[in-house]
């Protein structure tokens, strides 16, 4: 670990390019807190630094309603990441999968009012689509400009550009919970982009950075490379007031977002997000309190505006205990929920947490078994399209972590 750019023994932290805490690198090139455990195994490699991190879910989830079902599967992804200096700077290559290609059947899990990409020639809706079999194949490079400034690009055939919070599974206030939020394609959808470059300049407490990329939807096919022209663009500011806060905002252009349907032609959209995200240490390393609060704002071609508000939070009082909650309130175009004869947006929200009951770690792997409640909110038109303007959920599941990395 020592090789990672330096080790502070007093702190207990990491360190990577530029003195930032390791704890701080989330998904692309996206930050979350400081206090953030950081959970993952570090094989020597040489001159590399190497770290392994990933979760997996085993689940049977239920949504009632008219548009409801239950599956069984297995929610899962794996990541990669190899470190070493060159020259001035630090090189790092990022690598990240999934195998839900193969553990989610169909179009997706049940995930009342979730929706996405086509799926079998119709919008996603009701369910939350798999994630694709190569989700990041990225590298970067960092090296300072002058003494606490520093540059960095980065980019590859797959991996996500400076545009909205770290994506859901790798927030502390949302990675033990199995479930995508309903606004993922508000917050942090591009997180799987195939075609992506980025720069930026960073210091200890902020970040600037920009973005040209494939802003197109991934297809059905969720195991090849969706590539596509650079021809979207996005930036982002990210401002960390102290260890335990993450602060961004962001907005970006994806051309050809989604692809031709009804209509026949494709669809541009104009993204906006704004996050907080705050992680505080209880009692340890691993008893914390992290929640996230996000916002989304879309305006897609030749359709209304639409937007989503996102709380979340998970509070684990031992390295054993956590329990989990999300509350979810915005509209969505009747194009998204897959609604004909209708124009305007409609409100909807969901409310959604659970339980998970961790074991000790067990050569550096902690798995647990959980459960997880929710209950999705339709406005008065929609309601009785879905059978109730409350519809229930409810789901159990087995999983398995990295063990917090001392």
């Amino acid at each position: 670990m020592g090789h990672m750019a330096g080790h502070d023994m007093s702190a207990h932290t990491m360190t990577g390019p530029g003195g930032v805490p390791m704890n701080r690198l989330a998904s692309g090139t996206s930050w979350v807190p400081d206090t953030t455990p950081m959970r993952g195994v570090s094989p020597k490699a040489g001159a590399w630094t190497v770290m392994l991190m990933g979760q997996a879910f085993g689940q049977v989830f239920h949504e009632g309603g008219f548009f409801g079902g239950t599956q069984a599967g297995s929610i899962n992804w794996g990541m990669a990441m190899a470190q070493r200096k060159v020259g001035a700077g630090w090189l790092t290559l990022n690598g990240m999968g999934s195998a839900e290609p193969w553990t989610i059947r169909g179009c997706g899990y049940p995930d009342m009012f979730a929706t996405g990409e086509l799926c079998g020639g119709e919008p996603i809706h009701e369910k939350q689509h798999p994630h694709d079999a190569v989700m990041e194949l990225a590298a970067s490079y960092t090296r300072p400009l002058r003494p606490g400034l520093f540059v960095q690009v980065y980019g590859g055939p797959a991996g996500e550009p400076a545009l909205g919070p770290a994506a859901f599974p790798h927030r502390a206030s949302s990675t033990i919970n199995p479930m995508a939020p309903i606004s993922h394609h508000w917050l942090d959808a591009t997180h799987i982009t195939y075609g992506v470059a980025t720069a930026g300049v960073f210091t200890a407490r902020w970040k600037a950075e920009a973005s040209v990329f494939n802003g197109r939807e991934p297809d059905e096919n969720r195991h090849n490379f969706d590539l596509a022209p650079l021809d979207s663009y996005s930036g982002r500011v990210w401002w960390m007031p102290s260890p335990a806060w993450a602060v961004q905002v962001s907005a970006g252009h994806l051309k050809d977002a989604e692809p031709a349907h009804e209509d026949l032609t494709t669809v541009d959209k104009n993204l906006t997000t704004a996050s907080v995200s705050y992680n505080r240490r209880l009692a340890g390393t691993e008893a914390q309190w992290a929640s996230t609060v996000a916002w989304g704002r879309a305006v897609e071609t030749r359709r209304p505006a639409t937007q989503f508000l996102l709380m979340e939070t998970s509070v684990a009082r031992s390295p054993h205990d956590t329990w989990f909650g999300r509350a979810e309130l915005g509209t969505k175009s009747p194009h998204d929920v897959s609604i004909h004869g209708l124009t305007e947006p409609q409100g909807m929200g969901k409310l959604q947490g659970g339980y998970v009951r961790h074991a000790s770690p067990w050569r550096g792997w902690q798995p647990g078994v959980g459960f997880t409640v929710s209950a999705a909110l339709a406005n008065a038109l929609l309601g009785p399209r879905y059978g109730g303007r409350v519809t229930y959920g409810s789901g159990v599941f087995v999983t398995i972590r990295p063990a917090v990395m001392r």
